[in-house]
């Protein structure tokens, strides 16, 4: 191709690349995370905060002042309040899901992200520690969001964002609890958006893949499993909790108007494989 067939670029539009940029503004909008401490919670509510949005965090151990969250949300100039809430406890949330639809302005973004995770095999697994993780990584977040839900049905707009998992889609290794969770997360997301969508309220989920996080230090301890799982990964690396925070934006903001019932995986291209 010669210099006179190439194409020219037309002049430039400021105001379409400011439209753009629109999309994905969340000034003025509240957003509610979950589990927001620590990892990918903390991630999510520092780029929602980064791209305008004020914070509500909820953590079962969040300290009443000082938090990490804390200080990244106020660092982006934006407005922040910590709850704390025990989320094996169906009255705390409950009471939880209460108060937040009381709050003013109104909530316009719940991520819901809060969750555990035990290793046990199936044999072992009592049913004690069963009902705990579906507590907690499901049956909470349900309840959270039917409250929420209401609210943003009748308003006719909200998103809601669940932290599904890669065992949304597989079944992992001594987790059935968790697995079993998650995969319902994915399920979940796709009813409620079903529902949903046609009151304008949007629910999707992001399936992170393999982050450093907490929750997967006891696989990055164990050379043989840490190994095995990096090499699958065609990004060539385990995933840090920065890498969430696109996605996070993009299903909280205006952008993502058209999206329902997804589960992103942002995985390295791990489910690609």
């Amino acid at each position: 191709m010669t210099g006179a067939d190439r194409p020219t670029a037309g002049p430039r539009d400021p105001s379409h690349a400011t439209s753009v940029r629109n999309m994905f503004d969340l000034f003025g909008r509240t957003a509610v995370v979950t589990g927001a401490r620590r990892g990918i919670g903390l991630a999510m509510a520092t780029a929602l905060a980064a791209a305008g949005a004020d914070i509500v965090a909820v953590s079962s151990h969040l300290e009443t002042d000082g938090s990490d969250v804390q200080r990244a949300v106020e660092q982006a100039g934006r407005r922040f309040l910590g709850l704390r809430a025990d989320f094996s406890s169906r009255a705390e949330v409950t009471e939880l899901s209460e108060r937040l639809t009381l709050l003013d302005p109104a909530v316009d973004i719940l991520v819901n992200n809060a969750g555990t995770i035990a290793r046990a095999p199936a044999v072992d697994y009592t049913d004690d520690l069963w009902d705990h993780v579906l507590e907690v990584d499901l049956s909470s977040q349900f309840v959270l969001t039917r409250g929420l839900g209401a609210q943003m049905v009748e308003r006719g707009s909200g998103k809601v964002i669940f932290t599904a998992s890669l065992l949304s889609f597989q079944g992992g290794i001594n987790v059935a609890a968790y697995t079993a969770a998650k995969s319902a997360v994915a399920g979940l997301t796709k009813a409620l958006a079903n529902e949903w969508a046609p009151h304008g309220v949007n629910v999707n989920a992001i399936a992170p893949g393999y982050i450093v996080t907490d929750n997967t230090e006891a696989l990055r301890a164990d050379e043989r499993r840490s190994s095995a799982i990096l090499e699958r990964i065609p990004a060539g690396r385990w995933g840090q909790t920065r890498d969430l925070a696109g996605a996070t934006v993009f299903l909280a903001s205006t952008a993502s108007d058209y999206v329902n019932g997804v589960v992103l995986p942002v995985d390295g291209g791990w489910l690609g494989r």
